[in-house]
């Protein structure tokens, strides 16, 4: 069962930018989709994009531009790049496997203030 742990988090102003890490342990991790999500408390976990195994990207529009996911195999890692941050992206940031809605990690906390 892979399980992730994500870090980077912290406090920005709004404009900046900030690098989050998804560190996975499990085998699979290589043959895996791994996206990122956020959530803010009361509301609905919302999905800010994807990488491939073979490191392919994709993302909502409300994030396109300014996010880019990357990947690491051999470091069995993740990184969420985030620039041009808005008040609006504060949240905790997520990862799992593509379609897995369980066995979440910690999540890491990212507050943009203007």
């Amino acid at each position: 069962q892979v399980q992730f742990v994500e870090s980077g988090g912290g406090l920005v102003q709004a404009g900046g930018s900030l690098r989050l890490s998804c560190e996975a342990s499990g085998s699979t991790f290589v043959s895996v989709r791994i996206d990122w999500y956020r959530q803010v408390p009361g509301k609905q976990r919302e999905w800010v994009g994807g990488v491939t195994p073979g490191g392919n990207d994709v993302y909502p529009d409300s994030v396109k531009g300014r996010f880019t996911i990357s990947r690491d195999n051999a470091k069995k890692s993740v990184y969420l790049n985030m620039s041009s941050l808005k008040p609006e992206d504060t949240a905790v940031y997520y990862c799992n496997i593509w379609g897995r809605f369980n066995h979440w990690g910690p999540g890491t906390q990212v507050t943009v203030h203007s």
